[in-house]
């Protein structure tokens, strides 16, 4: 071990502490549910989880792994095209396919990969990308990985912006506008039906991330794409079944065939990863399944975004506005949003303070992520921890 190397870290790491802006790890002993044990503060309410419609315990999907787990043995041991390729994933595929109303998808062992594959993947030398400022990290740094193509970022959710930057960058081909469906730090939804028209303006192509709306936004959980009635009109989705849809692991591209097929010949994460694990493909499979069975899931959770919502808006809270199961409350500066999400761990309740480099400098926030399976009675236990813990004042 080099030890001035190691001395180096280590005061970086003292002077995270010091600024009050270090992260700790929470350790979870039992299943993720609406209320968990944890070690460092022992039951919590938790309002910090993807978990959006309580799938990762739910029985069914529980008993899928299990079985997936049975009969497939414990992983892959390859990569998709050499023997790392299972009949469930094509299944699960077919149905992912389905579920979204495109022909064809495929699956990696993260959204983060799939995107990361995406970009570089079909946009070359003569190819220009267009993407909205805050879009999730793997959609910035699969961006930058297509480094022969032109790429440009427009202001977050400014149509205006967008225009003009497609007129720039007119005579590429192809041009991609790529945006988040639900952005993950703010919780308002992309403007899809003005990014689809200027699209269609400028023939352009839209990829839209849709990880935090599949589950949560639609009549039937189908994302953001449902929620403008825009089924059929987006070019390529991208996707997690590590939130909603079960919370284990992986992700996904779904599109035309073509260009599944071009994936399945040049992403490089799908060329040099193992292939999803088949307890995970087994286990979403049957949390897609149940979704499609219990549309009522989709509807208890916009009920219980509105009465969290409603509840902070009457202790005094001005959460930013939005209609996912997002509802970030600004708190300013890192350290602060770290230490208001300490007191309201030791009132019981679990729910993460975010602040710079995930956020911008001076933006740090409380994030409360909202799950179908939250009861009434556990909601008011965490407003009223909310109640004492007090409003912040923003710096």
């Amino acid at each position: 071990m080099n030890a001035k190397f190691e001395e180096k870290l280590t005061a970086d790491l003292d002077a995270l502490k010091a600024a009050g802006t270090y992260k700790r790890l929470r350790h979870i002993t039992t299943p993720m549910a609406p209320e968990v044990h944890m070690e460092e503060a022992g039951d919590v309410i938790v309002l910090s989880s993807n978990n959006y419609l309580g799938l990762a315990d739910q029985p069914e999907v529980i008993e899928a792994g299990k079985r997936g787990l049975d009969r497939y043995g414990a992983g892959t041991a390859s990569v998709r095209f050499i023997c790392g390729t299972f009949d469930v994933h094509r299944t699960l595929e077919e149905r992912i396919a389905r579920f979204l109303g495109t022909s064809a998808a495929l699956t990696y062992v993260s959204c983060w990969n799939a995107n990361t594959g995406l970009f570089p993947t079909i946009c070359d030398e003569g190819a220009a990308i267009v993407s909205d400022e805050l879009n999730h990290a793997s959609i910035i740094d699969g961006v930058r990985l297509a480094s022969k193509a032109r790429r440009e970022r427009f202001r977050h959710s400014d149509m205006r912006d967008l225009e003009a930057k497609l007129h720039a960058v007119q005579g590429a081909f192809p041009i991609v506008v790529a945006t988040d469906g639900v952005f993950s730090m703010e919780g308002d939804l992309a403007k899809l039906p003005d990014i689809v028209g200027l699209a269609k303006r400028y023939g352009a192509i839209v990829v839209v991330d849709d990880s935090h709306g599949t589950g949560v936004m639609g009549k039937t959980g189908r994302g953001t794409i449902e929620h403008y009635g825009l089924t059929g009109e987006i070019d390529i989705i991208t996707g997690t079944l590590g939130k909603a849809l079960g919370g284990a692991a992986g992700g996904f591209i779904a599109g035309g065939d073509a260009l599944i097929d071009t994936m399945i010949q040049r992403s490089r994460p799908q060329l040099f990863s193992n292939a999803l694990p088949t307890t995970v493909a087994c286990s979403a499979l049957a949390a897609i399944e149940y979704l499609d069975a219990h549309p009522e899931l989709v509807r208890r959770l916009h009920e219980n975004v509105a009465y969290f919502r409603d509840g902070l808006l009457r202790l005094g809270y001005h959460p930013l506005e939005g209609e996912s199961a997002i509802v970030p409350i600004i708190v300013g500066e890192t350290a602060a949003a770290i230490a208001m999400s300490d007191k309201l761990l030791r009132r019981g309740v679990f729910v993460t303070g975010f602040g710079y480099p995930v956020v911008p400098e001076g933006t740090a926030r409380i994030r409360v992520q909202m799950s179908a399976k939250l009861t009434r009675e556990e909601m008011d236990r965490a407003l009223a921890a909310f109640k004492q813990v007090g409003i912040p004042k923003v710096t």
